[in-house]
């Protein structure tokens, strides 16, 4: 996939400049209106609504990850199961296709315009009224940041480890003593253990965990503006899809 994954692109846009709890709340908006509504004109609307975000965050197109082939296989493969069935049965298989894919769009966006400093900070806040039940919001919200800081390190020392593996000599098949992707696993694990002990190591030097969830973090009026768009655009497309259907 796209080496950007789950990376800020960075930028100077409207979009970047709203604060991170706004995008997540506008995330699980759209989210729970596909749960309950995903219907064609619903996932169109989303889409082009997707879209036009894409283009005001100036987001490059290279920033877009490129699925593996075996993904659009299965989807292929899918589509030709149901296809005998009836055109409702192949048209339901594809809308939940791209219902996951929206889903997907939209977790990319929020990756590629928040700075991963600012997701502990924002789900912290999201989660104050929480702390009335005495619930650990502070400890989720940095397992959530760690979490997305650390995969993409893990994806790079697994493209490092898998190109250091095609450079060595090929083994013969009645000679090999070990499956590769055990080998590939095994050194993933080995070097996960030292990223998170380097990681722990320079946490407790800048004061500990309560120092990720210290940042300041609090919405303006844009974001506000924001999200009445958002609250829009989902009325409209509930609007339509009634209408249409």
């Amino acid at each position: 996939m796209s080496t950007v994954l789950l990376r800020e692109v960075p930028g100077d846009s409207v979009v970047h400049r709203l604060w991170a709890g706004t995008k997540m709340i506008a995330v699980f908006g759209i989210s729970l209106l596909l749960m309950f509504l995903p219907s064609w004109p619903v996932l169109g609307v989303i889409t082009a609504f997707l879209v036009l975000i894409w283009v005001l965050a100036r987001l490059p197109l290279g920033a877009i990850p490129r699925l593996p082939w075996w993904f659009w296989g299965l989807v292929a493969l899918s589509v030709a199961i149901t296809a005998p069935i009836g055109t409702k049965a192949m048209l339901g298989n594809l809308q939940v296709v791209v219902f996951g894919l929206v889903l997907l769009a939209a977790s990319f966006l929020i990756a590629f315009t928040t700075p991963m400093g600012e997701i502990a900070p924002a789900l912290a806040k999201l989660g104050a009224p929480l702390r009335k039940l005495r619930l650990p919001v502070d400890e989720w919200a940095v397992v959530v940041a760690l979490t997305l800081r650390g995969l993409p390190l893990l994806f790079d020392e697994i493209r490092v480890l898998r190109a250091a593996r095609k450079l060595r000599p090929k083994e013969n098949l009645l000679h090999r003593t070990t499956d590769p992707l055990i080998d590939i696993l095994t050194a993933c694990m080995a070097v996960s253990s030292r990223r998170a002990g380097e990681l722990g190591e320079a946490i407790t030097a800048r004061g500990g965990t309560g120092m990720l969830t210290a940042h300041p973090s609090a919405p303006h009026r844009r974001d506000a503006i924001a999200l009445a768009v958002v609250g829009v655009v989902c009325a409209g497309a509930v609007v339509l899809s009634n209408a249409i259907g």
